[in-house]
């Protein structure tokens, strides 16, 4: 269940708050609710500014007046549904699922069911909660757009271990990805900072100097018609690292509008996702240790895409 919606609002820019963008003032008036809360209200025409609908980056002037329609809330805890879901592996601490592309990993963002987490509860029931509420068992994500392996911890002290390995970089996430154009030597290392582009926020950069670490690793698995078929290994988790990564040296992904793809390819249908999966993981067991590798094979539907032929096996070299 939602929470009702909170009171409108309403209040002046002071004079210390002209020049400061719309969001940015929503920020700091009200502090209970995100920043990309407060931005889908305002893309919603929930805020107005003198009478009239703005956008996020519109630079306010003294005195002009604020009114701000909230919406109903998200939900204050995740809750279980009825939806179809695939395990590749699971045992007493974690289970390991094969996420479709297209489904959220967990609300937010105006996402509020249909998730991974609400899927996950269904099955299993009880998850970690180090998460929180709305995030159980939740270790690590993968994009909405993005398929593949995923792990999930059941209790608490396996999610402090997975997390933990993730932190110190000793879990191993293998990529199958298609990019346009062809690469240049058939193996390659992308090391370069990635950090909020200042002026679209709803993508990251590896253009500026400034940014947190992160470096990938590419290897050549396929030569296609206008395309190239990689394997890329990821030493950082960075958000959408993958696709700015290759975005950045003028390989985007195949079906990434955001980061330069074209939204049509000649002869082929509409994608409707990225052509990016997550075929391995390799990591240990928060109990025992032991070495663990899950593998998704690659989606049907890419293998199809890119006229893989039936049967060619993908298995990327260690």
């Amino acid at each position: 269940m939602t929470e009702p919606a909170p009171p409108a609002l309403r209040f002046a820019a002071e004079p210390d708050d002209a020049g400061k963008r719309l969001d940015q003032l929503l920020r700091e008036r009200l502090p209970r609710y995100s920043r990309s809360r407060l931005q889908e209200w305002i893309r919603a025409g929930r805020v107005q500014v003198d009478g009239q609908i703005r956008r996020p980056s519109y630079l306010l002037r003294a005195r002009e007046i604020v009114d701000v329609v909230p919406a109903e809330l998200a939900p204050l805890r995740a809750t279980p549904e009825e939806i179809p879901l695939a395990v590749l592996y699971e045992d007493d601490d974690l289970v390991a699922v094969d996420k479709p592309a297209g489904m959220v990993v967990h609300a937010g963002a105006g996402v509020h069911s249909g998730t991974l987490v609400n899927a996950l509860l269904h099955r299993f029931g009880a998850l970690s909660q180090v998460g929180g509420d709305l995030r159980p068992g939740i270790v690590h994500r993968l994009d909405r757009y993005t398929s593949g392996v995923l792990l999930v911890a059941k209790n608490d002290a396996a999610h402090r271990r997975l997390a933990a390995q993730f932190a110190a970089r000793q879990v191993e996430k293998l990529y199958l990805a298609l990019v346009h154009g062809h690469m240049q030597g058939d193996s390659g290392r992308i090391e370069r900072p990635i950090a909020r582009d200042p002026v679209r926020r709803t993508r990251m950069t590896a253009r500026l100097e400034s940014g947190r670490a992160a470096w990938s690793e590419w290897q050549v698995l396929r030569r296609l018609d206008g395309f190239t078929f990689l394997s890329v290994r990821i030493g950082t988790g960075r958000t959408h690292q993958i696709r700015v990564h290759l975005s950045s040296i003028g390989h985007p992904v195949a079906g990434d509008t955001l980061y330069g793809a074209p939204a049509k390819v000649e002869g082929k249908p509409p994608l409707n996702r990225f052509f990016l999966h997550s075929y391995r993981i390799r990591f240990r067991s928060p109990s025992t240790g032991a070495e663990i590798a899950v593998v998704s094979p690659l989606p049907r539907e890419l293998g199809d895409w890119m006229d893989l032929p039936a049967g060619l096996p993908v298995l990327p070299s260690d």
